[in-house]
């Protein structure tokens, strides 16, 4: 019984030993694995021109009652098409939006008996606004015509119309296979870093391990606009700069 007793434990011994023995070689294994490795990141960039332009303004009247706010803005409406005809533009060129007629108010302050101050909101008429819109899509006549046009809505004074103009917004059409070359970019940039880097090491690339790609960045050209974490997308500047980074990491042979 005793010898049984002693050989089952030289067996549990030995088997203990052993998978000691394979947990240790795993661990030097992987720690090995993961120090002959080499990681570096490439840059893709490239400078394009917008091919879309949307730009669009507002110009609204006040009337004592609804109906007269209507009628005036409905007869400003038509002086305005009337301008951008003559500026050369065609009717499909730009878009009027529906008419909106809405009460106004305004805030006013009364000195109570106590020496206090009570504001009140009083009924100041009708207001009614138009807006319109320019878009378009890879067209430079037109894009340049309602660039000049911008330039120009000050003249709708004399027809007793006070414009608002908003923000020209820019825009590209193939955002999709811009970001794909930049990524094809960023990759040979990455591979050539590391190339480089191993030939100066005398050594040599194997299979590649993993890849990440960074924020994609699109900001005016030479602006001075820091990139963000979460990425930038200008549609401000006409001329824009696009960039996107790559980490590779490869396994060294």
């Amino acid at each position: 019984m005793e010898n049984n007793q002693n050989l089952l434990k030289a067996l549990i011994i030995a088997i203990a030993i052993i998978l000691s023995a394979f947990i240790f070689k795993s661990a030097v294994k992987n720690r090995n694995a993961n120090e002959d490795t080499i990681s570096v990141t490439g840059l893709g960039t490239v400078d394009f021109i917008s091919d879309e332009i949307n730009w669009s303004g507002s110009f609204d009247v006040v009337a004592p009652d609804a109906k007269t706010a209507y009628n005036t803005i409905v007869a400003d409406r038509k002086k305005v098409r009337d301008f951008f005809i003559s500026k050369g533009f065609k009717d499909n060129e730009f878009v009027f939006g529906g008419a909106e007629v809405n009460k106004k108010y305004r805030d006013v302050s009364y000195e109570t008996s106590n020496g206090g101050v009570r504001y009140e909101s009083v009924f100041d008429g009708y207001l009614a606004t138009q807006t319109i819109s320019f878009y378009s899509k890879k067209n430079d006549a037109l894009m340049s015509k309602i660039e000049k046009v911008k330039q120009e809505t000050a003249e709708l004074i004399n027809l007793g119309i006070e414009f608002t103009s908003n923000e020209t917004q820019y825009t590209y059409s193939d955002l999709p296979s811009l970001k794909h070359n930049l990524i094809e970019s960023a990759t040979k940039d990455a591979r050539e870093r590391a190339e480089k880097i191993v030939k100066n090491g005398n050594g040599s690339l194997d299979k590649l391990k993993s890849a990440s790609m960074g924020v994609f960045q699109i900001t005016g050209r030479d602006s001075n606009e820091d990139y963000s974490y979460g990425g930038i997308n200008d549609t401000y500047s006409k001329e824009k700069s696009a960039r996107i980074t790559v980490r590779l990491t490869y396994i060294l042979d």
